[in-house]
């Protein structure tokens, strides 16, 4: 039989954080996570985000032995912004029994029901800034200090308990060549975004010196994930707890902080190195010793092939990339389905999707691999009401100097996709030029 208690002490929250710790003793892709940090999401006294949220743990018991755990979390400010009454479910863990899953979710939903929700959804965190999402795939890749491991049994669990997905949240891995034309073309993009926009990189050494941005940093996460599933704004003591968890595991090597004329943060980009193995090792304590394992790791980090293997052995860079932009209106893209239509290409152009920042156009059939580099090089121009055209160029167009918007462009699943360097304003543009044919926007 199975027992599901209320988590009420500390000796409870403790066994409630260690609980994953304990299931995936023996796996080596489950990399905890800060054990300090979890005590403290729970803790009314150390987490800011209990000024609009409700929360309570679960623990499920079976004679006596720790078999599952669940957290629920009530965001006033999450349902007002979204209009919704909708409880989270956080940090669930549990052994491959439907009894222990179903009578974890069953605590859940009557909570939310104690609570006033109609809806359960998860898992999520207090903020984005946390935890978040189930894995569905990759089950055999190490994992992050910062993102779940679960089993693939989690996921049957829940499609017999009636819940099914609502989004989808994709992990990219980047392989970045050492040597060869991409970095010396990634930097002739840089430089001539920099100059034409008249921005600066501002130069940041050490860790004092981030505190003159930090405002502008998370006033631009505020902005930029404003519009991303469940997100709502930080607060002041939100963002100096922030602060003072991720700070700390930054190399100022890696970070970068873009500036207008005005020295108004336009972009910013966070590398941490690769930490996996310090949270495997301390278990996600950070003391007694777990915290120098983690300061060697930032400075004692290196890429497979130079005596290190990092994760599952193919990645370049070792260590992990977030980045966030600004734009000056709200960033709606504009969708068209076309009916078969001759666009230059042996297959038909089905989908065409612009936003501020890229161009999306969908085939209705996988391009063959030896047409890659043809697709590669398709013109493409964005057409405005006042009759001109704005070429989008490729990376070998920039560097011979052709005026235009600039891009990247690279071929997945039978698509072209091309990311502008420039916002350009959807309301003026009224046609997507590709190989010559015109296609109108609704």
């Amino acid at each position: 039989m199975v027992t599901v208690k209320r988590v009420e002490s500390k000796a409870d929250r403790r066994r409630f954080v260690d609980f994953p710790n304990q299931l995936y003793k023996d796996n080596p892709n489950f990399v905890p996570a800060t054990y300090g940090d979890d005590l403290s999401d729970w803790d009314p006294k150390t987490n800011p985000a209990f000024s609009y949220c409700d929360a309570q743990c679960f623990l499920a018991y079976r004679d006596g032995k720790i078999v599952g755990r669940i957290g629920a979390i009530l965001s006033h400010r999450a349902n007002e912004k979204w209009n919704t009454s909708r409880m989270r479910f956080s940090q669930v863990d549990f052994i491959d029994d439907p009894e222990v899953s179903a009578a974890l979710f069953q605590a859940v939903e009557d909570f939310a029901r104690e609570k006033g929700c109609n809806q359960v959804h998860g898992p999520l965190g207090f903020t984005d800034l946390d935890r978040e999402g189930m894995l569905v795939e990759g089950y055999d890749r190490r994992s992050l200090f910062f993102t779940y491991y679960n089993a693939p049994y989690y996921n049957q669990h829940l499609e017999q308990l009636g819940y099914h997905k609502d989004t989808d949240w994709i992990e990219f891995r980047i392989n970045l060549p050492q040597d060869g034309p991409i970095p010396q073309r990634i930097h002739n993009i840089a430089q001539w975004a920099l100059k034409t926009h008249k921005l600066h990189v501002a130069k940041v050494r050490t860790h004092l010196g981030v505190a003159p941005y930090v405002k502008q940093v998370f006033d631009l996460v505020n902005i930029g994930y404003a519009h991303l599933y469940g997100v709502v704004e930080l607060d002041e003591r939100q963002i100096k707890r922030y602060v003072n968890k991720f700070l700390p595991m930054i190399n100022m090597d890696y970070t970068c902080f873009v500036m207008d004329e005005n020295e108004r943060m336009v972009a910013f980009g966070v590398c941490a190195p690769s930490m996996e193995s310090a949270f495997q090792a301390s278990r996600g304590r950070l003391f007694p010793t777990g915290a120098f394992r983690v300061l060697w790791n930032m400075y004692h980090n290196s890429a497979p092939g130079a005596g290190e293997r990092l994760h599952d052995g193919d990645a370049v860079v070792p260590g992990h990339f977030s980045f966030t932009f600004r734009l000056e209106y709200e960033p709606a893209g504009i969708s068209l389905l076309q009916t078969p239509a001759d666009a230059g290409f042996e297959s038909a152009l089905e989908k065409l999707e612009i936003s501020p920042i890229s161009v999306y156009l969908q085939l209705q059939a996988p391009v063959a691999a030896g047409e890659m580099s043809a697709l590669m090089d398709t013109p493409v121009a964005l057409c405005f009401a006042n009759g001109t055209r704005l070429p989008v160029l490729s990376w070998w167009d920039i560097e011979q100097g052709t005026a235009g918007v600039p891009s990247t462009r690279f071929q997945a699943d039978g698509s072209l996709i091309i990311r502008l360097l420039q916002a350009v304003d959807l309301s003026q543009v009224t046609a997507v030029e590709v190989n010559g044919t015109a296609f109108p926007l609704a």
